[in-house]
């Protein structure tokens, strides 16, 4: 994931470094080593210490003096990426500088990954997290699975789109049907009739990290005000006045009490032992395991009934850290097993969004999972599986940033037609579940992840196509649940996310579009390089008056790119924006603004494609469509490892994206990749480079 610039001084510092490096970069280059290492150093004697470090002259508070004078610019792996970024996406040299000639930059950005390779190599930081806490998502999942309920835990809004057809159960098989009924929690009440745990209510939703999803690691914290309230929700779990033999699938095998005949704390250790260690996700420690058999037999022997004693086992189990945290070592003691067992965990809690089955377990534990074919074999069988649900339960809407449909309210003067039933519907409800939709059938038909840029079919709700201009081919349904239906696309203007009218929606305010957003949005999820934030005293754009009556929005927006502190974010923000005006605020295609002015949606993508229109747009993305599935696979390996990605995950990426495009970048291959990826395995990809560097 890109590294955030914390000032916009390095915008300049950027600049400035690359035109540095690449003033030297018209010769002929020897091999990695020391020959490269002065040529750069003498280029930043001669280009850039003038103003960042010679004489005590230090801009933007970076000094280049000590690279100059020899030190190695790859001992900075962050500021190396960010060059690497800023030139690669065309953010430098500044749009008022000549830019540099394609061949000359290819060349940069060949010699800066390799520089970035050397770095990272080098990096003896952790592969991957060490422990995190389960987020709210998860842990009434690891519940559910766990007790093997019939029902759900708690209700939760952060499921976007339910379904109402059992069509997930059997499109997994590979076909996603032709029609599909399903019902939106967030804006509606249909998630309300869900049958659930009497009397148990969820704890606060976890936040999203500004840098990523809602299971990262270092905004997962367990104070012990939250510990006691996970007390608290254990104990209502099991005193429910619904939990009990019709709806927990373990009851008779768990919590009725044995035959008489039977050794009471035989029985107890039989059900304990693989209970403790599904629970754990790995095997239990005889000391473990003995501390929770102690306390079953003391209960028993104070008068408590069987059922009231597993009960308190039970609530002290969904309390305990070893189950609320998701560890990813174990130290140095049983290496090997702990690598093995927690790779199963973090595929479960990556594709199905909880514990491990013991299959996993099982293949964990004899050391055989990390085998590639075992791998991929298991995988095969996950991806059949219908707890997948809860992988496009939970990725596609964060990777989309769908919850800020939530809070879109188009004006209700100028779009009256948005609000139906109680003001409180809208037809956000409808738009959220189109890019949903596609995500599974992406997954699911194992299509090429490029459909989400330009696909030629979509699935839509009868009020979502009257909604943009189609027959409505069927009757409009109300707020619960609603019938989309699979229909085929002949006008590329529409297909894919990018030009989706949710997403349209959620990046404009109630009267106009926001470029800017729109942009952001595509920065950020489409090619994974967001936009640092705005300056604190930027003001808004100023209503129209009428001396603006005859001005574009475009036009509008020239006094915010002469600030020198916003020109940099407009220069990469502007082409992106504004290449999605021609869609108005609610989503729906205009050719000319109320004005009678004429939209203007042409621009320069990455200073290299230029687009008229739209379809343009499209086809420039696709033109460049490593650097999409690159950025994919760097939002999926974030979301699966749970924590803000690193320079040293870029040479994964990298692998990913090459394995991706070997097999047409189908989903299917993508999440393979991923899976398979030095960072998820575990492993540190410092040896790897150094193999792959000392090649000739």
């Amino acid at each position: 994931m890109p590294i955030r610039l914390k000032n916009r001084w390095i915008l300049v510092i950027l600049a400035a470094l690359f035109f540095c490096m690449s003033s030297g970069f018209g010769k002929p280059e020897s091999k990695v080593g020391s020959g490269r290492d002065a040529n750069l150093q003498n280029l930043l004697t001669t280009h850039c210490v003038q103003c960042h470090g010679k004489d005590g002259k230090v801009k933007g508070k970076v000094d280049l003096l000590k690279y100059s004078a020899g030190a190695d610019l790859r001992k900075d792996s962050e500021l190396l990426q960010t060059v690497l970024e800023m030139i690669d996406f065309g953010e430098m040299p500044p749009e008022e500088e000549k830019p540099i000639p394609q061949k000359d930059k290819n060349r940069v950005v060949g010699l800066l990954k390799l520089m970035l390779n050397e770095s990272v190599a080098g990096d003896s930081s952790p592969a991957i997290t060490q422990i995190r806490r389960m987020n709210r998502f998860q842990y009434a999942n690891a519940v559910q699975d766990l007790l093997k309920l019939k029902i759900s835990v708690f209700p939760l809004p952060e499921k976007m789109m339910r379904d109402r057809s059992g069509y997930f159960a059997k499109a997994i098989k590979g076909r996603m049907p032709d029609s599909l009924t399903v019902s939106s929690r967030p804006l509606g009440k249909s998630g309300l009739i869900e049958p659930r745990l009497s009397g148990v209510g969820p704890f606060p939703q976890d936040l999203r990290a500004e840098h990523g999803y809602d299971n990262q690691a270092d905004h997962l914290s367990l104070s012990p005000l939250l510990m006691e309230a996970f007390f608290q929700l254990s104990r209502t779990i099991v005193t429910s006045s619904t939990f009990g033999p019709k709806t927990v699938g373990i009851w008779k095998d768990f919590f009725e009490t044995p035959p008489k005949e039977e050794d009471i704390e035989k029985a107890l250790a039989t059900r304990l032992k693989p209970f403790l260690t599904q629970a754990f996700r790995r095997p239990v420690k005889k000391e473990t395991l003995k501390r929770y058999l102690s306390h079953a037999l003391g209960s028993l022997k104070k008068g408590a009934t069987f059922e009231a004693t597993m009960k308190d086992v039970v609530s002290a189990v969904l309390a305990s850290p070893r189950f609320l945290y998701l560890y990813d070592s174990l130290g140095a003691e049983e290496e090997t097993l702990s690598r093995e067992v927690f790779l199963a965990s973090r595929l479960s809690f990556f594709l199905w969004g909880s514990l491990p089955d013991e299959q996993l377990l099982g293949l964990a534990q004899t050391g055989r999972l990390s085998d590639p074919k075992v791998l991929e074999g298991q995988l095969d069988r996950m991806l059949s599986d219908p707890k997948l649900k809860r992988f496009c339960d939970s990725f596609p809407t964060q990777w989309l940033q769908l919850d800020r449909i939530i809070s879109s309210v188009p004006d209700e003067k100028t779009y009256p037609d948005f609000y139906y039933a109680p003001p409180s519907y809208r037809t956000t409800m409808d738009m959220m579940m189109e890019p949903l939709l596609l995500f599974e059938t992406v997954l699911l038909e194992d299509r090429p992840v490029l459909d989400f840029i330009d696909a030629n079919y979509t699935y839509r709700s009868a009020r979502l196509r009257k909604w943009l201009g189609e027959e409505p081919g069927g009757k409009i349904g109300g707020p619960v649940t609603m019938q989309f239906s699979r229909q085929a696309l002949s006008d590329r203007r529409q297909g894919g996310m990018i030009t989706n009218s949710a997403v349209m929606t959620m990046t404009s305010g109630p009267h106009e579009t926001k470029p800017i957003t729109r942009g952001a949005w595509l920065a950020g999820v489409i090619f994974n390089s967001p936009p640092p934030p705005p300056p604190a005293d930027v003001p808004p754009l100023p209503k129209v008056e009428k001396k603006d009556e005859g001005l574009t929005l475009r036009q509008r927006f020239s006094a915010h790119r002469e600030r020198a502190d916003c020109a940099g974010c407009h220069e990469k923000l502007d082409p992106l924006g504004f290449a999605l005006e021609n869609f108005d605020p609610v989503g729906r295609w205009r050719d000319d603004y109320d004005s009678g002015l004429r939209v203007d949606s042409e621009g320069v993508l990455f200073r290299r494609h230029e687009f008229g229109d739209v379809i343009e747009f499209k086809d420039a993305i696709l033109k460049e469509k490593e650097r999409f599935v690159r950025a994919l696979a760097g939002h999926m390996l974030a979301f699966a490892l749970g924590r803000e990605l690193t320079p040293a995950d870029s040479p994964a990426l990298d692998d990913i994206a090459r394995k991706a495009s070997t097999e047409e970048y189908r989903m299917t291959a993508l999440i393979k990749a991923v899976v398979q990826s030095e960072p998820f395995l575990g492993k540190s990809s410092k040896l790897a480079l150094q193999q792959k560097l000392s090649k000739p």
